[in-house]
């Protein structure tokens, strides 16, 4: 289990990262596009993935990680339910979220 505090110390860890309300929810930003956002009322991330990445964290079963409903789960968006994912896990989801918007946005300006 993560809370929410460690799940943002987490997002928040990487280089040029910033957190902004994004709708109900937090987001985490670099150089403002969002890699992760996190609810505070239902426990929930959402991480940004390439598919294969997304195959592989939502392989671990138990629910712990789904693509997102709709168009958006097809473009790598997914859960995270911090409650049942451990530090590890959310750690390792976050990196790939960040690498996977990071490597655009980085090399831009």
């Amino acid at each position: 289990m993560v809370t929410i505090i460690k799940f943002s110390e987490i997002a928040l860890s990487f280089p040029e990262v910033i957190e902004l309300p994004h709708f109900e929810k937090i987001s985490f930003r670099i150089k403002n596009k969002i890699f992760a956002t996190l609810c505070e009322t239902t426990n929930i991330g959402v991480v940004k993935l390439s598919l294969e990445d997304q195959s592989a964290f939502c392989s671990f079963g138990e629910n712990i990680m789904t693509p997102v409903k709709g168009k958006w789960g097809l473009k790598g968006w997914t859960n995270i339910d911090i409650l049942k994912a451990d530090e590890t896990m959310i750690l390792d989801a976050l990196t790939s979220s960040y690498i996977t918007v990071a490597q655009s946005r980085l090399t831009k300006n």
